[in-house]
């Protein structure tokens, strides 16, 4: 053994190397991480400047875990310039509760796979039950009382997000844990029993209850609850992936927000399908930052912050990555499957300006006298928004 046991033979690597530039790595290093990252270690010769991370990966998350399931979550604290959003991946095995509860924030869920019953009541105290499916979204805004039960042979997996950057999913409001802090001749009194009816409640809330196990249920979503009000009117859920899309060259691209869902009057988002080798059109956001989750390939993003900076960074499936109001970028697919990824803005309505049309739409010569362009060049622009070019 050499006197330096952290220098070993390597095998094939990526090197921080790009034409003349950059030197091999001497020392130790993390391979399958530079191997997911080749844009951080070995930037474009086009970035520049300091941009902050924006890139956090569900995998390097805490997931806790419980009885019914598991939940990780990437807020401020893991990754400090999102600012904006906060989010939760999180599982329910077949029957599995993530309990009832409410939160300050309000609730943005979108299914990733399997299948799920959500309930909830208006603030009138009329009820809503829906059973959802890969692809669809829920809404749940500030205050609102709701659960999410797992269905099926597998259960189910979703993705949360939130209209706040500090929200905790450890720090909700549980109806257990409540009950837990409450007296027991308060909750006699409140409720019209005797106190010997909440003599068996959870005491240990923090490791049997927030995800559990339960019964999946044997009634249909429409025979689940009958009161006397009806149920509630309006319509905490939406199926987003049967929405008709937007169909570009590259891909396609769906829209959420409050003029289609209006539940979500917080929250808008869109999920884009980008086929190899295409690209999400230089753009910016002019009403929020963007909040991103990567749901299936591989992913390049260039971010421009003015001033002369830029930086790229690579993601895969489960990343989150994040994009501050206003500063220019795309989204290029460098794999072999199609490209899916969702973005997310605290907004009641979605906007964006494509690079392509800002200059299609300015007269000629002046956009000739400021880039140099020749005419082949200009009569390319274009007067729409391509999306997926």
């Amino acid at each position: 053994m050499t006197d330096l046991p952290w220098l070993t033979s390597k095998p094939e690597a990526p090197e921080p190397i790009r034409g003349d530039r950059g030197a091999s790595i001497l020392g130790p290093r993390n391979l399958p991480r530079e191997r997911e990252v080749p844009d951080l270690l070995a930037s474009p010769d086009t970035d520049a400047g300091t941009i902050p991370n924006l890139k956090f990966s569900y995998a390097d998350a805490r997931n806790r875990l419980g009885s019914g399931g598991w939940a990780r979550e990437i807020t401020i604290r893991e990754l400090p310039a999102a600012t904006t959003l906060a989010g939760v991946n999180m599982r329910l095995k077949p029957g599995g509760y993530r309990e009832l509860h409410y939160h300050k924030e309000a609730e943005w869920g979108f299914m990733i796979a399997g299948k799920a019953r959500v309930t909830a009541i208006d603030t009138e105290g009329r009820p809503f039950v829906d059973d959802v499916e890969a692809g669809d979204i829920w809404n749940f805004p500030a205050g609102i009382p709701h659960s999410i039960q797992g269905l099926g042979e597998e259960g189910c997996e979703f993705l949360l997000v939130f209209d706040d950057a500090n929200f905790s999913e450890n720090e909700t409001f549980l109806v257990s844990d409540w009950f837990a802090h409450t007296p027991r001749h308060i909750l006699a009194k409140n409720f019209g029993v005797p106190e010997s009816a909440f003599a068996h409640l959870p005491t240990e809330v923090e490791k049997t209850r927030w995800i559990f196990n339960g019964t999946e249920p044997t009634v249909a979503k429409q025979d689940a609850i009958k009161c006397p009000q009806g149920p509630s009117p309006i319509q905490y859920t939406h199926r987003f992936l049967k929405q008709k899309p937007a169909q570009a060259a590259g891909g396609t691209v769906r829209v959420v927000d409050s003029r289609n869902f209006p539940a979500a009057s917080t929250i808008a988002a869109a999920i884009n399908v980008v086929e190899p080798g295409r690209l999400r059109e230089l753009h910016w956001h002019p009403n929020n930052d963007e909040w991103q989750y990567f749901v299936r390939g591989r992913a390049r993003m260039t971010v421009f912050a003015s001033g002369g900076k830029a930086r790229t960074f690579d993601y895969c499936a489960g990343d989150v990555g994040y994009v501050p109001l206003g500063m220019g970028h795309y989204l290029e697919n460098i794999g072999d499957e199609p490209m899916v990824f969702l973005e997310a803005f605290k907004s009641d309505r979605f906007a964006d300006f494509s690079a392509n049309q800002w200059l299609g739409l300015s007269p000629r010569q002046m956009v000739k006298e400021h880039l140099n362009l020749d005419e082949d060049t200009l009569s390319k622009l274009r007067q729409d928004k391509p999306l997926i070019v």
